[in-house]
C-alpha cells in the first residue's frame, strides 16, 4: 500500500498432482495384471479345475477395475474444480484418464477371462 509500511504479498502456490489420479492409474494397471492371471489360470489349468482359480482372481480384478474407474472420476472432478489463488491447484488429468481407461480394460478382461475359463472347463 503506498504511503504505509505494509505491503501486499501474493504467494504463488505450486500445483500438486492429484492423489486419486495416481491411485486410479495404479489400480487400473493392477486390474490389467490380475486379468492376465485370470486368463492364464482359466486356459492353462483347464484340466485341473482352472475355472475355480480364475473365478477367485476375477473378484480382485473386478474390484480393482471398479476402484480405478471411481477414483479416476473423483480425480477429474477434483482437478476440474476451480480454486481461488491462495488455494492448492491440482493437476493430473491425463493420469486420471489413463486410470479410467486401464480400469475399464482390466474389468472387461477379467470378466472375459472368467467366461473363457468357464467355456474351456465345460468343453
Amino acid at each position: 500500500m503506498p504511503g504505509t509500511p505494509f505491503g501486499v504479498v501474493h504467494l504463488d502456490v505450486p500445483a500438486v498432482t492429484s492423489g486419486p489420479a495416481v491411485g486410479s492409474l495404479l489400480a487400473g494397471i493392477g486390474s490389467i495384471l490380475v486379468s492376465f492371471l485370470v486368463i492364464c489360470f482359466g486356459v492353462g489349468g483347464a484340466q485341473l479345475g482352472g475355472a475355480w482359480a480364475a473365478g477367485a482372481f476375477t473378484v480382485p480384478g473386478v474390484l480393482a477395475g471398479t476402484a480405478a474407474i471411481v477414483a479416476g472420476l473423483l480425480a477429474r472432478r477434483q482437478i476440474r474444480r476451480a480454486a481461488p489463488p491462495p488455494a492448492v491447484r491440482f493437476t493430473g488429468r491425463g493420469l486420471a484418464t489413463a486410470g479410467i481407461s486401464c480400469g475399464g480394460v482390466g474389468l472387461v478382461l477379467s470378466l472375459l477371462g472368467l467366461g473363457l475359463a468357464l467355456l474351456v472347463q465345460l468343453a
